[in-house]
């Protein structure tokens, strides 16, 4: 394959675009826009690139686009995955300005993730202007609603399943500094409810306080979170983990408290499953009945996420490590990732997925920023990728 080089401007512009489009996620911050009008640039960029543009979605306002490099036909398809919601911008004073300074764009959703988006972008547009006829479609989702349910992907991952839509391996393009990403954390949220009996502050005879006897199971829970913390845990990840993120009791000043609800989230690493977890939550809730029978105290599963896991020689992950060699002039290293990501849904739906993205720091923060260099050679590295998969 001929070497293709990234045109920075070029890219640089896509990106502005796409940081000046105001696309946080309505789910987290009520009213919000969403991804209706950062739909509109990222289709505008994708046919400028020369690619086939469809547009899915699954929730009415949350649409995400595909764009699709076509290919002879008698290769397998890769999936280029990048979401362009974003959390709020409480605290920026500008968020929407894609300022650049010292080879960073500042704004919100610059590293989380549009400027792998804009890169996923260049890199068909280098393969298209190159000519290059590959036997295999490339595909740029540009997807909705990673921040809160992952809308977006689980959308396209379901349409694969019903022959909608074909795609054999993903390249997941979350930040990683262009280091390769086989392994990321999952999470479960759990909410545990504990019982009493509502009376008068002075009827100490009648009234049962279910805030104390939510006391008796966060103590179980510490400890169960120090068992966690000394486990070996997986070899890129640690440890598994455990916080009490929501404390909810009582009625008022003067009343035993009737119900109490904790919402806790525990960060799972492979091969741990909502089975397992569950498992461990009913077991320090059984110890606790059995000690006092008169607890009443219940436990549910309301979202779950798998951990990620795949090897570093597996199809797809081998592409992007030669092609990040070529780029880079060194291997790249492997690492796991603590949040969760897109990844684990292609993953689980039988879609050889990898994580690889840019450089950047801020990510939910006050000041977020990307490396352009980083975005244009992750565009180089893309492209090279699917020269390799699909060719």
């Amino acid at each position: 394959m001929m070497t293709l080089s990234a045109d920075s401007r070029h890219l640089t512009a896509v990106l502005a675009d796409l940081v000046s489009t105001n696309s946080v996620n309505p789910t987290l911050v009520p009213g919000a826009p969403g991804e209706t009008t950062i739909a509109r640039v990222a289709t505008h960029h994708m046919l400028n690139a020369g690619l086939l543009v469809e547009r899915y979605e699954p929730e009415a306002g949350r649409p995400s686009v595909v764009g699709r490099l076509r290919g002879t036909g008698d290769g397998p398809t890769l999936m280029l995955n990048a979401h362009y919601d974003t959390v709020g911008v409480e605290g920026m004073q500008t968020p929407f300005t894609a300022r650049v300074e010292d080879g960073r764009m500042y704004g919100r959703g610059a590293y989380d993730m549009k400027g792998a988006l804009a890169a996923c972008v260049e890199a068909t547009r280098l393969l298209h202007a190159a000519g290059v006829r590959l036997s295999g479609d490339v595909l740029v989702a540009a997807v909705a609603d990673e921040e809160y349910a992952s809308l977006g992907t689980a959308d396209l991952v379901a349409r694969r399943q019903r022959g909608e839509l074909d795609f054999d391996a993903a390249i997941v393009t979350e930040p990683t500094s262009l280091d390769l990403c086989v392994a990321h954390r999952g999470f479960t949220w759990i909410e545990i409810t504990t019982k009493g009996r509502a009376a008068h502050g002075s009827r100490y005879r009648v009234g049962v306080d279910a805030n104390l006897r939510m006391g008796r199971v966060l103590h179980r829970l510490e400890a169960l979170i120090e068992e966690l913390q000394s486990r070996p845990g997986h070899p890129l990840l640690g440890p598994p983990s455990m916080h009490a993120a929501l404390l909810e009791g009582g009625t008022g000043i003067s009343t035993y408290s009737p119900r109490c609800t904790l919402r806790i989230e525990r960060r799972t690493v492979p091969p741990e499953s909502r089975e397992s977890v569950e498992r461990e939550i009913s077991s320090v809730l059984d110890e606790l009945r059995a000690e006092d029978p008169s607890l009443e105290v219940q436990s549910s599963t309301f979202f779950h996420r798998e951990p990620f896991e795949t090897t570093p020689d597996a199809p797809i992950a081998a592409c992007v490590s030669r092609a990040t060699s070529k780029v880079l002039g060194r291997e790249p290293a492997v690492i796991g990732d603590s949040p969760w990501m897109d990844s684990a849904l292609t993953q689980a739906a039988g879609v050889d997925t990898v994580v690889i993205g840019p450089h950047g720091a801020g990510a939910h923060a006050d000041e977020e920023w990307v490396d352009l260099d980083s975005c244009a050679r992750l565009a180089e590295v893309l492209a090279e990728a699917a020269f390799d998969y699909c060719g």
